[in-house]
Formats: C-alpha cells, structure tokens, sequence
C-alpha cells in the first residue's frame, strides 16, 4: 500500500505507529527527537505531500512565505494543541491543518491530579529530603502540606480537559469545583462559574491551568491574578507554559505569595530557569502530559488517519 504519498514524519514515533506509517506511505521518519530549524521546515513544505509536526516545529508566516507553492498540502499536528502552527498563514498557501484531539484528555487530566498532589502535599520536596540523606525521621510537624479533599478547585478553561480535571476532582476529593469560560458549561458535577479569573484566583486553594496556547491567552496568568491567589494556594500548570507569566511566578514562589505549584510545562520549553528551578515549593515534570504508550499510540494514529484521509481526498476526520 506504499505509494499513497509522500510523508514526513518530524519525531520518533511508537513502534505501533512507525510500522503502520512504513505500510501505508512512502514515509521518512525523522530521528531527531530536536526540534525543527527554520530551514528543515521551508524544505519540508516543497519535499512533502504530508508533514506530521509536533510541539516546537514552528510553522510560522515566515516559513510558508518562503515557498509560495508548496507540494504540502497538510499538517497534521501530532498533538491536540496547535500554536506553534500559523493555521492562518498556512490556510493561505492552500495547506489545511488537523490535530489529535480527545486522545490526550484523561492522561493530561491524571498528570494534573498527580501535579495537584505532588505540590499539595509537597511530595517533590519531600523526595529530595530522602534521596540527600538528611531526612532525620518522623515527626508531628514535618513537611506539613495543604489537605486536598474537600478543598476548592478553580479551573481556567472547561474544555475537554478541564473537565476530566473537574471530574476526577470533585467526584475523587470532593472538591468544590468554580471555572472561568467563554460560557455556561453543562457538567455531571456541581460547577459555578466564576464572574472573572480575578475573582476566581481570589477565592480557590487551587488554580489550574487548562486553556488552549497562543495569542489570546498568553500571560493570562500574570502577576496580578498571582497576586489576587491566596498565600495557602496552589498553581497548576499542564495546558501551554507561555499562558502563565513565567517570571511574575518565579516571583510570587519566592516571596510566599503562593505556597507552591506544579507545572508541566514552560514558557520558554524546554528552557527552565534556574531561578524556578532551585526553588523548593515548585514540582517540576518534563512535559509528561500524555507521555503513555497507549496514548502516544493513539495519537499517532489519530494523525495518520488525517493524512490517510488527505491523500485519499476525503474529509478530513480533525480539522482546526
């Protein structure tokens, strides 16, 4: 069934999907787990009929300026979120754009209550103080960290994710759930929505992040919503790092402003300063979100299903 088209795949993919893609296209895989340069990218709209791009290849303006007629005629993103890619810039040149979407909920919600708990009950920290050597042993006041159950939950964006967050939340701790979207949400669960993200950060114990990357929401999370958080709260990072103002956080985490947070992701990933690093009220993953077989699997064969269905000149099953 080779032959259907010519396809570039720009990272390492699951065993599943790399023999799946070798079977049905005439397919290169590239074996840098690095991002895309700028040149690779200009390249790849002529050399390609599909490219699968992931998190960092930045298809901006510039790159399909530089081809004015691409071979391309697809990106299919591998990965829900898309805005490292120019959809505008890349509609324009006559290339459409999809993604994984659904594939990536419930392992980016777990990595969320793992987040939650690991800086909720200072788990990164306490890790540390066993793995050093200097742990002197129990005792009644040690490491004493924010209860969980029963707390208040604010969730920036009831998407698909927020929701599973939601859900897992309330019905697995009992946790008050408040939100902050661009309308009424219909959920399984008690939820209120909040009249402002202002009003929201003021009066949860814990703030997660869940909200699409790009434009519109970039530092939506600046100093004065850290400000407004209470001192015993918690931030939650997992959706994309530039929606949380980097620096303004840094700061709030070492002057006590808030007790901690976990974050997944970064504003300038996979850069991590070591002003956020050396603090000890901060959980740190590597962009874990969705780091299982069984997901990673499935989006790559959510994204396959995509080019299949461009080289066959069907609709495409996830346009954005």
């Amino acid at each position: 069934m080779a032959g259907r088209g010519k396809v570039l795949i720009t990272r390492p993919m699951t065993k599943a999907v790399e023999a799946r893609a070798r079977e049905i296209f005439d397919v290169e895989i590239r074996q840098s787990t690095a991002v895309m340069s700028e040149a690779e990218m200009i390249a790849s709209l002529s050399a390609y009929d599909v490219v699968v791009p992931t998190l960092g290849d930045a298809y901006g303006a510039a790159v399909f300026a530089a081809v004015p007629e691409p071979r391309c005629k697809l990106l299919a993103n591998f990965g829900v979120g898309y805005n490292h890619l120019d959809v505008a810039a890349a509609a324009k040149a006559g290339i459409a754009v999809t993604n994984t979407p659904g594939a990536v909920t419930d392992a980016t919600a777990d990595i969320a209550l793992t987040l939650m708990l690991m800086s909720a009950r200072r788990a990164g920290e306490g890790e540390r103080l066993v793995r050093s050597g200097d742990w002197q042993g129990w005792h009644p006041t040690q490491m004493l960290g924010l209860h969980m159950t029963g707390k208040r939950l604010g969730i920036l964006g009831l998407g698909r994710i927020g929701d599973a967050i939601a859900r897992r939340a309330h019905f697995g701790f009992g946790m008050e759930i408040a939100y902050v979207a661009r309308s009424d949400k219909a959920t399984d669960y008690p939820a209120r929505r909040a009249e402002s993200l202002l009003a929201m950060a003021a009066e949860v114990d814990m703030l997660v992040v869940a909200v699409p990357g790009g434009a519109e929401t970039r530092h939506l999370v600046n100093a004065e919503v850290l400000a407004a958080m209470r001192p015993h709260a918690h931030l939650i990072n997992i959706a994309r790092g530039e929606v949380v103002e980097e620096e303004a956080l840094i700061a709030a985490l070492q002057l006590g402003q808030i007790a901690g947070a976990g974050l997944d992701v970064y504003e300038f990933e996979p850069q991590v300063p070591e002003a956020l690093r050396a603090l000890d009220n901060v959980t740190l993953l590597p962009h874990l979100g969705t780091a299982t077989e069984e997901v990673r699997s499935l989006m790559g064969h959510m994204a396959l299903d995509n080019v299949l269905a461009c080289l066959e000149g069907r609709a495409l099953p996830n346009p954005v």
